[in-house]
């Protein structure tokens, strides 16, 4: 019987450390967040979208009409701050 060797798992800092890297990667950098989260959104919208088409619109068509509502309600609430509160950008 042969044995197998198993790769040098990490030591707990290491761990920790790494975890901790992502974590303040993450808190600068926040696009890829809320792309995720607005996919993910769009995950839950979608199948409304097709349901309430009746069937006359494909499912992927249902998801890009889905996701061109996430677009044009984040463009329409992005301006807003930006006629708003034109200072902070």
């Amino acid at each position: 019987m042969k044995l197998i060797h198993l790769p040098h798992i990490p030591k707990q800092t290491q761990i920790i450390e790494t975890v901790a890297e992502i974590w303040s990667e993450w808190r600068r950098q926040k696009l890829p967040l809320y792309l995720f989260l607005g996919l993910c959104f769009n995950l839950v919208l979608a199948p409304a979208v097709f349901a309430a088409t009746g069937g006359e619109f494909s499912r992927t068509q249902a998801y890009w009409l889905a996701a061109l509502g996430l677009v044009t309600i984040a463009l329409a609430i992005y301006l807003f701050f930006v006629m708003f509160v034109p200072e902070k950008f």
